[in-house]
Parts: structure tokens; sequence; C-alpha cells
């Protein structure tokens, strides 16, 4: 049988079973904070339910993400170079040209900028 059928097969019975033996095994009991809208036993307040929140933190979390992602490609690459000739090497080169043109767009655009973070040090 090949391998990659048998982990077709095998990964979805394994976890039904895991799944399975879960709701059997585990113990259920909850208490009335647990199953309260607000897990932490705090009723909300209302008109108070958030806070204000500043999305340059979103968007600098997300693009950080993208780009710490990035660089975990490195290490196949470096890792398998020799054995993917010119060929390898030359695609791995237009994908980082790709993103490093994406990222210098960004930095054009506004999403991150660099003499905000240097303001807010003062």
């Amino acid at each position: 049988m090949n391998n990659l059928l048998m982990f077709f097969i095998f990964v979805p019975i394994l976890a039904l079973l895991l799944l399975a033996l879960n709701l059997f095994l585990a113990p259920h009991n909850p208490d009335e904070a647990k199953i309260s809208p607000y897990e932490s036993g705090f009723l909300a307040i209302t008109d108070q339910t958030r806070s204000t929140f500043q999305i340059h933190f979103y968007v600098v979390c997300l693009l950080f993400i993208i780009f710490d992602l990035e660089i975990l490609l490195l290490f196949p690459i470096g890792v398998t170079l020799y054995e993917v000739s010119i060929y390898g090497f030359s695609i791995a080169i237009i994908f980082f040209l790709i993103l490093t043109i994406g990222f210098i767009l960004e930095i054009g655009s506004g999403a991150i900028s660099l003499t905000n973070l240097n303001n807010n040090k003062n």
C-alpha cells in the first residue's frame, strides 16, 4: 500500500479515535462561571465591552507573521540548494524578489511607518 494513501486512511481514523476518547473519558462538570458568556466570571458593563485599539498594531502583527514565515523558507532552500541546481535557485530568487517588492510597497503605502516608531520612543 502506498505510504501517502495509508496516511489519508490512518490520520482521519486516529483523529476520530482520539476525539471519541476525549468525549468518553474527559470529565464534564461545568459550573455556572464556566458556561457564562464571559468565562472570567465578570459580567460586562453596558457600553464598555470594548476598549479603543489602534489598528496599526494589528497590521504590523500580520505583516510580521507574513515576513517571519518567509524567513522560515530560507532553511529548506539552503539545505537543498545543491540538489535543485540553478532552476531551484532561480525560483527561490524570484520568490524572495516578489516578497521584497511587497515589503517595499508596504513601507511606501504607510502600512509600516518607521518615523512613527521613532517618535513614540521619545
